[in-house]
């Protein structure tokens, strides 16, 4: 039985859900604990997702992913939101057996495929749609098979498709980001800490051809970024980052007053 916990109540409140025999600490691969989380200032401690039902996103994403719940939270929130949100969370793996297990459990959890596990010029990949609207995309360098599926998640990334890319990367570095690796005017990605979601960019367009999505779209981005600093702020793309921890501990404070309503009342 999966264990759903829910922080605060209302359009605020963050659902959070462990799989059965798990702490939210493991890598995927089975048997095999995560090792020691090394998050510096600028690192992306984890994802929340606006989702219309939390609890329905939480299972989805224990029952395609098992992401674990240090690094992907999902919330209750209903911002409007048209068409392509800008961003895609990605997963790389060691191998497209890897690629295929994932996509074949995120379909039998309600995903769409929205591009077939193929090969390309990088290596193999595929493009998955949660039923949340959030575009997810498992891929690897390698090309051929090593051994059976181990479903370990070797790296869980966050790509930004930005309007402006020299003026975004510009603002990122700014703040104190490293890029580690870049081509030209077209995708950079930031350094990360051990254990900590990596932050990328790509040109907008480029990104949604990739995914096989029209690019226009408008509204939230249904995303939040946890971490990047002691203080909350807004990209050039619209995208919010809130300190590392805060909207748990939002959450958890919430709870503390409702209780102390209660025990006066």
């Amino acid at each position: 039985m999966l264990t759903v916990r829910q922080y605060g109540r209302g359009a605020g409140a963050v659902v959070r859900v462990r799989a059965p025999g798990r702490t939210g600490q493991e890598s995927r691969s089975p048997g095999r604990a995560a090792g020691p989380s090394v998050v510096g200032m600028t690192d992306i401690e984890s994802i929340t997702l606006d989702v219309a039902d939390p609890e329905a996103a939480a299972r989805f994403l224990a029952d395609a992913f098992d992401l674990g719940e240090d690094r992907l939270k999902v919330r209750a929130a209903a911002e409007p939101s048209e068409g392509f949100r800008g961003f895609t969370l990605a997963l790389t793996v060691p191998q497209p057996a890897d690629v295929d297990s994932f996509v074949a459990s995120a379909v039998a959890a309600g995903a769409a495929v929205l591009k077939p596990a193929a090969k390309s010029l990088w290596g193999y990949g595929a493009v998955v749609q949660a039923p949340d609207g959030a575009i997810w995309k498992l891929a690897t360098s390698a090309k051929k098979d090593t051994g059976p599926a181990t479903r370990r998640i070797e790296e869980f990334v966050l790509l930004i498709g930005v309007a402006d890319f020299a003026a975004t990367k510009r603002y990122y570095v700014d703040r104190g980001f490293a890029v580690a690796k870049g081509f030209g005017r077209v995708y950079a990605e930031f350094a990360a800490g051990t254990g900590a979601v990596k932050l990328a960019l790509y040109r907008r367009r480029a990104l949604a051809k990739d995914l096989g999505v029209a690019p226009e779209g408008g509204g939230s981005h249904r995303l939040t970024v946890n971490g990047g600093g002691p203080e909350a702020f807004t990209d050039p793309d619209g995208f919010r980052w809130a300190p590392a921890g805060a909207r748990e501990a939002e959450g958890r404070e919430t709870d503390a007053r409702e209780a102390g309503g209660r025990a006066a009342a």
